[in-house]
C-alpha cells in the first residue's frame, strides 16, 4: 500500500539553527521552511523534518539516517573537506576515509550532526 509512496523522514533536534548550518550548508539539503514544530528540508524530493525536542535529549546509539551513494569514496572525501568527522569503531577495520567494509561488498561510513544523530553514507554492490 505505502510501498509506492515516498516516505518522510524523521530526525531530532536541540538547536535548529546548528541543525540548518549542518544539514543546508554541509550536507547540501534544500531549506524548505520552519513550521514552528521542525525545520522542513528537501534531499532529492525526500522530506526530511528536523524537529524540535526539548533537553535532556539523548541520541540513539545506531544510525537514524543514511544515503545511498554511488561514489563513497568521492562523498566521504567531499564531506571531512567540509569538516565532517567519520566515527572509528574498534570492533571492525575501516580505511583512511572512515569507510568500513562488509562481506558482502557493501561499504559504509558513519558521521554525527550536530546533536549527535548517527548518521551513514553507504555504497552497495
Amino acid at each position: 500500500m505505502l510501498g509506492s509512496i515516498n516516505i518522510v523522514a524523521f530526525v531530532p533536534t536541540t538547536d535548529s539553527q546548528k541543525a540548518r548550518a549542518f544539514y543546508e550548508g554541509v550536507l547540501g539539503l534544500r531549506f524548505v521552511k520552519e513550521d514552528g514544530f521542525a525545520m522542513v528540508l528537501d534531499a532529492n524530493g525526500i522530506i526530511v523534518r528536523v524537529a524540535k525536542v526539548p533537553p535532556p535529549f539523548t541520541p540513539a546509539p545506531f544510525t537514524i539516517l543514511g544515503w545511498q551513494v554511488p561514489d563513497i569514496e568521492k562523498i566521504a572525501a567531499g564531506l571531512q573537506g567540509k569538516g565532517v568527522h567519520f566515527e572509528r569503531f574498534g570492533f571492525f577495520e575501516q580505511d583512511k576515509l572512515g569507510i568500513w567494509t562488509a562481506p558482502s561488498g557493501d561499504r559504509v561510513a558513519w558521521f554525527k550532526d550536530p546533536d549527535g544523530n548517527m548518521l551513514s553514507v553507504s555504497q552497495h554492490v
